[in-house]
């Protein structure tokens, strides 16, 4: 049995509670999450620990700032192009010719992570809008369309009548379309 306390904020929520009031904590809880990941990606750029500490320290100032102004939809991909970004402004400071180098040798990277990211959000946001559909709905959909199950499976494992079956399906696929698309998902 799991408590409320035991379930974290989604990163949406914690954007939305830190822009309302500007509480340092708030966003700290959020950078905590891809801090690891920001450290990663600076020594994957700098090359060097210190200055990979110093820059994780500076994109949190920086997206404490941002982000009280700015509509972010994905934080994990925006944290993402923040900490390149800082990454490669710190490296064409000290040497323009490199910075230019290194961003068309990781640009092949960056697109793959975006859209592994993109993904994601889009997977995430396809459960919790299977999560909404009715009981009966919920079954027949996953069954149907995960589970690859026919209709003649569905009818033998839940017992429901095969106009039934296809009504909820076919129900079910289209309350999916409007969830999705409210949801910016195509």
């Amino acid at each position: 049995m799991t408590s409320n306390k035991d379930i974290s904020p989604t990163d949406e929520s914690l954007l939305e509670r830190y822009r309302g009031t500007g509480n340092s904590e708030i966003i700290g809880e959020l950078y905590n999450r891809y801090m690891h990941l920001v450290y990663g990606l600076c020594l994957k750029y700098l090359k060097n620990r210190e200055a990979s500490e110093d820059a994780v320290m500076s994109i949190y100032e920086q997206i404490s700032m941002k982000l009280l102004n700015t509509e972010v939809k994905h934080f994990k991909s925006w944290l993402y192009m923040v900490s390149k970004n800082h990454c490669l402004m710190l490296l064409r400071q000290k040497n323009p010719e490199v910075a230019t180098e290194i961003s068309m040798e990781f640009g092949e990277d960056v697109h793959l992570y975006e859209e592994k990211v993109r993904l994601e959000a889009d997977l995430s946001a396809l459960e919790k809008c299977i999560d909404r559909l009715g009981q009966d709905q919920k079954k027949c959909v996953i069954q149907f369309f995960l589970e690859r199950k026919s209709y003649q499976e569905i009818h033998q494992i839940s017992g429901l009548d095969m106009k039934k079956i296809k009504s909820h399906i076919q129900n079910g696929k289209r309350n999916l379309k409007i969830c999705l698309e409210a949801n910016n998902v195509a």
